[in-house]
């Protein structure tokens, strides 16, 4: 399996969002899966190596500017905010499902 090191050496061709790289084709650079790379991506955020920034539109890339990063910081955020909804409402679900279960008949 490829290392971050790896990744970071790929991703250093591709700096500002105007030189994104797909996640295929990133994933195909490095001869893994895009499941497998977005835990390497994950791996290389959380250890502080590099500031991969990423959008659908754009793919992957190395902020270039502090922009860059914000607009990354907040697609996450938007992201972190509709999990956090699908898992409230589902939470509500289980309680629903729990009192329809224990309704004495």
């Amino acid at each position: 399996m490829a290392t971050t090191n790896e990744l970071v050496a790929v991703l250093s061709r591709h700096i500002g969002r105007g030189n994104g790289v797909s996640g295929k084709a990133l994933a195909a650079a490095l001869g893994i899966e895009t499941r497998q790379l977005r835990k390497l991506v994950t791996e290389a955020i959380e250890d502080g190596q590099i500031a991969i920034c990423g959008h659908p539109s754009t793919g992957y890339f190395v902020a270039a500017s502090a922009e860059e990063l914000i607009e990354t910081i907040e697609f996450h955020d938007h992201r972190a905010k509709h999990e956090l909804k699908k898992k409230s409402r589902l939470a509500k679900m289980l309680g629903d499902l729990y009192g329809q279960i224990y309704l004495p008949t």
